[in-house]
């Protein structure tokens, strides 16, 4: 995959990039109360915790001169119900995991009424325990998380230089007819279907004046990891308006947010927080590039 060359400074491609280059930070702001309440209900919701066991699977094998045949003869399952187990560090487990203080960890633990359930399967109470209040956390912490623009930092254009041949075509690659439209000279790396589509839309719209896929080091820091939002684009009617998008595919007309995993959900909460703070970017998850401005 190679840019096109010169688009540097191709005056569409400064607009938007002009707009969208700032990199933020974020911090975030929740209640330690709401935690403990929340990641408590969390954990004591929490399915039976079931007694570890091994299941082992008994096949007959048969050699003729045809080859190796198995037939099934037969399982067995044996449990480890009412076995005494060590119990390990339970608050030093969970916090190395969530960074949380172990007195918060331990208020948490004291409300679930399940402590008990340690005894039945430690390593299983220890990973769903930790995997609720992880997602409490996140969610409170998403939930109030606010971007600012870090001074002078900024991407760097070199990087789509230093990283051009770093992209290889695959079964999703677009076939850019109109180069002048975008960055790339031959073709766009997308990841899907429903990006493929949404190039192929916005190269033959006339309201689309430019557009790009987001590069890979164009990441935004987020609590759950970086993300990397989709295109950029420009688009020009009786306004000339510059979006940032996000394309998801949910099988629905429109995207529901809801049938996207927890991860993307929260990931498009932080887009949406990050780019609140660029006064002349709109951010928007779609399927169409008609859904852009309705």
């Amino acid at each position: 995959i190679k840019y096109r060359k010169g688009f540097e400074a191709d005056p569409k491609f400064l607009e938007i990039w002009e707009n969208l280059k700032k990199k933020t930070t974020y911090r975030v702001d929740y209640k330690t109360d709401e935690l403990i309440t929340l990641s408590a209900k969390a954990i004591k919701d929490l399915h039976e915790i079931k007694a570890p066991s091994i299941r082992s699977t008994k096949v007959q094998i048969s050699m003729t001169d045809e080859g190796v045949d198995t037939m099934y003869a037969g399982d067995k399952v044996e449990s480890y119900g009412g076995y005494s187990w060590k119990i390990p560090d339970v608050l030093g487990y969970i916090q190395s995991k969530t960074e949380l203080t172990r007195s918060t960890i331990q208020e948490i633990l004291s409300k679930t009424d399940r402590i008990g359930d340690i005894l039945i399967n430690p390593q299983l109470f220890l990973d769903l325990s930790t995997q609720a209040i992880k997602r409490t956390l996140y969610d409170l912490m998403i939930d109030g998380i606010k971007y600012q623009k870090i001074g002078g930092s900024e991407y760097e254009m070199a990087l789509f230089e230093a990283q051009e041949l770093e992209v290889y075509l695959n079964d999703f690659s677009f076939k850019v007819s109109d180069t002048s439209k975008t960055i790339f000279e031959e073709f766009m790396p997308l990841d899907s279907g429903v990006e493929s589509k949404f190039a192929q839309d916005c190269e033959t719209s006339d309201q689309i004046k430019f557009y790009f896929k987001l590069p890979n080091w164009f990441k935004i820091p987020t609590p759950i990891g970086n993300y990397n939002p989709d295109w950029a684009l420009v688009f020009e009617d009786d306004n000339k308006i510059y979006f940032v998008a996000e394309t998801k595919d949910t099988g629905t007309p429109q995207v529901v947010l809801s049938k996207l995993s927890g991860d993307e959900q929260m990931k498009i909460k932080c887009g949406k927080a990050h780019f609140n703070e660029f006064e002349d970017l709109e951010y928007k998850v779609v399927n169409k590039v008609g859904q852009l401005i309705e």
